[in-house]
C-alpha cells in the first residue's frame, strides 16, 4: 500500500530542542497525537542589564506584569537576590485561550556583590515593568605613595 507522510521542515529541529530541552531539565509538555506546534514550559528567568558609574552599580530587571508587591529584594552573604511571582490572568467566563507562551510564575536571579558595593546602601524603584535596583560603591581606599628611605 502506497502511503503519503506529511512533511514538516521542522520536525528535525524541534527533536534537537526537545532533546536539549531535556539535557537542560527543562519540562516538556507532551504533544497530543496531531498536533502540529511542540510545547513545552520554560522556566521565566527576567532580563538585567547591569552597569555602573563612578558611585554606583545599576542593575534594570524586565518584570512585565508583575506587581510592586509580588518582589523581594535580599542581600545576603555578598549575595543579592530578587525573586517575585507572575501571576496568570483569572479565567474568565466565556473565554478562551488558543495560545500561551508566555511564562508565569515564580522567578528568581542572584548575583554576587563586587568588594567595592555597599550592602548597607541599596535603594530599589519599579516603574513601567522594570526594577531599577541601585547599590552604591564603597569609597575606595585612596592609593599612598610610601617614602623609602636609607638607614
Amino acid at each position: 500500500m502506497n502511503t503519503t507522510a506529511r512533511w514538516n521542515q521542522f520536525k528535525q529541529l524541534e527533536d534537537l530542542q526537545h532533546t536539549l530541552g531535556s539535557l537542560f531539565s527543562r519540562p516538556q509538555v507532551h504533544r497530543s497525537e496531531g498536533y502540529e506546534e511542540p510545547l513545552r514550559v520554560p522556566e521565566w528567568i527576567p532580563l538585567v542589564d547591569i552597569s555602573e558609574d563612578g558611585k554606583e552599580y545599576l542593575i534594570k530587571a524586565e518584570l512585565p506584569e508583575v506587581k510592586k508587591e509580588d518582589v523581594k529584594i535580599t542581600m545576603e552573604d555578598g549575595t543579592l537576590t530578587i525573586m517575585g511571582d507572575r501571576k496568570f490572568e483569572k479565567e474568565e467566563n466565556g473565554k478562551r485561550y488558543h495560545r500561551v507562551e508566555r511564562t508565569y510564575g515564580s522567578f528568581g536571579r542572584s548575583f554576587s556583590l563586587p568588594d567595592d558595593a555597599s550592602p548597607a546602601k541599596v535603594t530599589a524603584d519599579f516603574k513601567d515593568g522594570v526594577l531599577k535596583v541601585h547599590l552604591a560603591k564603597n569609597e575606595k581606599a585612596r592609593s599612598q605613595q610610601v617614602e623609602v628611605t636609607v638607614s
